[in-house]
């Protein structure tokens, strides 16, 4: 009787560790998998979802753990929802990148017309100051204040374009056109006080 139970728990412990050794190997597999995975989309994750990204490596992170600490059963059961998750990353990240790529091609459309709108409204706006301060009269409402405030306005749309253009030639036609059409908007005011 006490031979079989020494037999009965030698074959237990030779089961469970031939066991514990079938699923070493696949909880490896799962995470070298998962690793690879969440390598191949972790460029585009962490510069258009880095929140979801980090989520993820804290969810690789615990089956990496798991592993090291030799509870493979709880990798296998992670690594469904782990694979999920780099899968609903990817598709976040290429959603942004595709709404990025869109915002940039419709700027760079943009940026077209006003490159050539922008810097003809200054030079306007420039002349009329020039010519309205060699006048002894000035037009109808138009006063010296305005022609002043004027003045310093069309410096400011100066710093303002060249902000613009510098943004443009990187490359970052987004900002580009989004400080254009806020020189636009000023000359627009300026050239209104102006009687332009």
């Amino acid at each position: 009787m006490k031979k079989q139970s020494v037999w009965l728990v030698a074959t237990l412990a030779a089961v469970l560790v031939v066991g514990c050794a079938n699923q070493k190997a696949p909880a490896e597999q799962a995470v070298a998998g998962a690793e690879t995975a969440l390598a191949a989309v972790r460029d585009d994750a962490q510069k258009y979802v880095p929140d979801q990204l980090q989520a993820v490596d804290s969810q690789l992170a615990a089956l990496k753990d798991s592993l090291t600490k030799g509870d493979y059963k709880t990798v296998l059961t992670g690594a469904p929802t782990l694979n999920s998750a780099i899968s609903s990353l990817k598709d976040a990240a290429e959603a942004k990148k595709a709404d990025a790529e869109a915002a940039l091609a419709k700027a760079k459309d943009a940026w077209g017309p006003l490159s050539a709108e922008v810097p003809r409204m200054v030079e306007a706006i420039q002349s009329r100051i020039t010519a309205l301060s060699k006048s002894h009269h000035l037009p109808k409402g138009v006063t010296k204040d305005g022609l002043a405030s004027a003045k310093s306005g069309v410096d400011s749309l100066k710093s303002m374009w060249s902000d613009a253009s510098n943004a443009s030639a990187s490359g970052d036609f987004t900002t580009a056109v989004s400080k254009a059409e806020a020189v636009k908007d000023k000359a627009a005011e300026i050239m209104k006080s102006l009687g332009m």
